[in-house]
């Protein structure tokens, strides 16, 4: 069912379009496709399909969704067979839900550089977790757990921290037995911090003399290593924090409990209360006040920048998995665990259909197929219709073509530049232009043939790898250029 109440897309439907035009300059690629992506969710922008219940009649439009992780519309499927998956994971055994936040000074910098210091972080926590537990002096096991990032508070503001579930104890370090840790304890939080940040400031120092890091606007001084390191030299002296929160009850409670952190985004749409007038008013909770519940209320220009402070770099892992729980040993070191922990093999996962609303009701119960009127029928799919990209015409993808080539194919044809640079300048506008992550297919199709009014054999795709020449070739289709 569709909410009735306001929602994020709203905000970018009515404030997006003047947010891009004052803040362009700053925008990227990334967020820029995001923005777009929230505003064209559910909307006949990305076709759909009508559908009929074959028991009343009613008939109702579902139109498609985004599926970008940054839409919250579309983590519900995504969250639920992620939860399915783990679940075959679990250990009888307690779990521990452990926090790693970076300092504010040092967050400064992770806005300027996520995917450096994002990787950075998730490395250093990692190792912090394994090498502590490993200590003879305090577990002495090799321990397995999954780490998921966040990068906001409830107020929206960038606040970088990594929640980590942990089981409560590891294999020998022979491989032997299972060692399991104290009942509501499972690592000194001091020990940890204290090494959590002198490898964090390390990979941090190492970063920037190999010159990784970038910096701009406020922090353009700290391109300078002297500045640098007194910015970061207080951090030294503070204690960072790294939280342990409470065991939990049961492996059952683990799946609950991480529901809440995997696969959520900035602000859910239940959390906004109304929009006008320029104003998003929204619920927060206020952590430093007893966790009171409180309301405030932005500008829409302010509530779209901070929502954007929290879009991830393209193909960023968020969620990620250490110890006995990596990808490349997981199989043969659960199957350990089990054996040690003397617990019965997992139940093989059920089959599930290839549809999406057969997929959602196996993995949550609730059926995406039962009629919302009379409640007995089953919604049936009488008709599909594409999306407004591939309706377009042929003179409307000459326009758009001949707007963003028209400068790379004249410094091409004067060689100020090289056909694989027009290619690459030429597939970024595209993809730009229409908020993907490739040219789409609409109008690369069937766009090999040379401009008549420049002819260029040399440029023809037969002539030069295809990855090179299709994007010139799709820019010279236009006759406009």
């Amino acid at each position: 069912m569709a909410r009735s109440g306001p929602e994020v897309a709203d905000i970018f439907r009515r404030y997006g379009a003047a947010y891009r035009e004052s803040h362009g300059a700053s925008l990227c690629t990334a967020q820029r496709r995001v923005m777009s992506a929230i505003e064209l969710c559910r909307t006949a922008a990305l076709g759909g399909h009508i559908e009929r219940c074959d028991r009343c009649d009613y008939r109702r439009v579902c139109y498609n969704s985004c599926r970008d992780r940054h839409c919250p519309k579309c983590q519900s499927l995504a969250r639920a067979q992620w939860l399915e998956d783990r679940r075959s994971e679990l250990l009888d055994t307690q779990y521990f839900h452990v926090v790693f936040t970076l300092p504010q000074p040092i967050a400064a910098i992770a806005l300027q550089n996520k995917e450096i210091v994002y990787n950075i972080l998730f490395r250093t926590a990692g190792e912090t977790l394994r090498t502590i537990a490993a200590d003879p002096k305090h577990l002495g096991a090799q321990i397995g757990f999954f780490a998921v990032l966040h990068t906001w508070g409830q107020a929206l503001f960038h606040h970088p921290h990594l929640h980590c579930v942990v089981p409560g104890g590891g294999i020998s370090m022979d491989g032997t037995r299972w060692i399991s840790c104290r009942r509501t304890f499972f690592l000194p939080v001091l020990v940890l911090a204290r090494l959590f940040r002198r490898l964090f400031l390390d990979y941090l120092r190492k970063a920037f003399d190999a010159g990784d890091l970038q910096f701009f606007s406020s922090l353009e001084s700290l391109r300078m290593r002297d500045a640098f390191l007194r910015h970061i030299a207080p951090t030294q002296k503070k204690d960072w924090v790294v939280y342990a929160k409470r065991p939990f009850a049961g492996p059952e409670q683990v799946l609950k409990y991480v529901a809440r952190y995997t696969h959520r985004i900035a602000i859910s749409n239940n959390r906004l209360l109304d929009i006008d007038d320029g104003k998003v008013q929204f619920r927060w909770k206020d952590y430093r006040d007893d966790n009171r519940h409180k309301t405030m209320t932005l500008s829409a220009d302010e509530f779209i920048r901070r929502f954007l402070l929290h879009v991830l770099p393209d193909g960023f892992q968020r969620i990620r998995y250490f110890g006995f729980l990596a990808n490349r040993y997981r199989t043969e070191k659960l199957a350990l665990c089990r054996q040690l922990m003397q617990m019965p093999p997992p139940t093989p996962t059920r089959e599930i259909g290839k549809d999406y609303r057969d997929r959602y009701e196996a993995l949550t119960g609730i059926s995406l197929k039962t009629c919302p009127l009379c409640r007995r029928g089953t919604m049936v799919v009488i008709e599909t219709f594409e999306c407004a990209a591939n309706r377009w015409t042929r003179h409307d993808r000459q326009r758009l073509l001949a707007i963003m080539s028209r400068p790379t194919l004249r410094e091409l044809a004067n060689g100020t530049i090289s056909p694989r640079e027009a290619s690459r300048r030429i597939s970024k506008a595209i993809s730009v232009a229409l908020c993907s992550r490739s040219a789409s297919p609409c109008v690369i199709a069937s766009a090999q043939v040379s401009c008549p009014r420049h002819p260029r054999p040399s440029l023809r795709p037969l002539a030069t790898p295809r990855r090179v020449a299709m994007p010139i070739a799709v820019a010279l289709e236009c006759p406009a250029v």
